[in-house]
C-alpha cells in the first residue's frame, strides 16, 4: 500500500495519560470510564475509535452513494465500541448505525451500507479480527 496520508499520535501513561497528535490538533486527556472503574475525567480508546470508525464509514457511505447515484450526504453514522473480557485479554466489538435519509429505500439503503462496509478501511481493517454489526435505521 502506498500511503496518502499517516497520521502520527503519542500516548502517554496509557489509559490515564494524554494522547497528542504530532500536529497538536488532537490533545486530549485520557481516562479510564467509570464503568471499568475509573474517574471518566478525559475521553478514552474506545470513544476516539468509535468516532474514527464512524466518520470513515461514513465517507465511504457517501463514496458508494454517489457511484449509485443515490444522495446519502444526510446519513449519520454511530459507532459503538464495547470493550470487555476475552480470554486472558480483552477484546473489542463495534456496532455501526447507519441512519439514511427517508429518500433512500430500506433495500438500497442495506445494500449501500454493505457496499460501503467492503470499502472502508476501518471495516478492511478489523473484518476477521473483531465482531461488526451493521445495523441500519
Amino acid at each position: 500500500m502506498d500511503a496518502l496520508y499517516t497520521a502520527v499520535a503519542t500516548a502517554t501513561h496509557g489509559r490515564e495519560g494524554r494522547a497528542v497528535s504530532s500536529d497538536g490538533k488532537i490533545d486530549l486527556q485520557l481516562a479510564i470510564p467509570v464503568e471499568m472503574g475509573g474517574s471518566g475525567n478525559g475521553t478514552n480508546p474506545e470513544q476516539l475509535f468509535a468516532a474514527g470508525y464512524a466518520a470513515c464509514f461514513a465517507s465511504a457511505l457517501g463514496l458508494v452513494g454517489r457511484q449509485a447515484k443515490v444522495d446519502v450526504s444526510e446519513a449519520a453514522v454511530t459507532g459503538e465500541v464495547g470493550i470487555g473480557k476475552q480470554g486472558e485479554g480483552f477484546g473489542l466489538a463495534v456496532t455501526l448505525r447507519v441512519e439514511l435519509p427517508d429518500s433512500v429505500d430500506a433495500e438500497t439503503g442495506r445494500k449501500l451500507v454493505e457496499q460501503a462496509h467492503q470499502v472502508c478501511p476501518y471495516s478492511n481493517a478489523t473484518r476477521g479480527n473483531i465482531p461488526v454489526e451493521l445495523v441500519v435505521e
